[in-house]
């Protein structure tokens, strides 16, 4: 089932399909190792939802509500 990150519950993992947005945004993204074929586990959320932690590649990022919802996860 695929689903942006900023829909994830807490304890959900998958597989990064598709990185959307524009230019700086994207790229930033990118920067951070939000790519496909990466996976990602949420950790925590923000008690109104902002930001999200989420374990990547072996670390820790926290990521804005506005940059989630262009990441596309294939759900496990």
């Amino acid at each position: 089932m695929k689903k942006t990150l900023d829909q994830f519950a807490i304890g959900e993992s998958g597989v990064i399909v598709k990185v959307n947005g524009e230019g700086r945004v994207r790229r930033r993204l990118f920067d951070m190792g939000l790519t496909p074929g990466a996976e990602v586990y949420l950790r925590k959320k923000a008690p109104l939802g902002d930001p999200i932690e989420i374990t990547l590649r072996g670390y820790e990022l926290s990521l804005r509500k506005d940059e989630a919802i262009n990441v596309e996860v294939e759900t496990k």
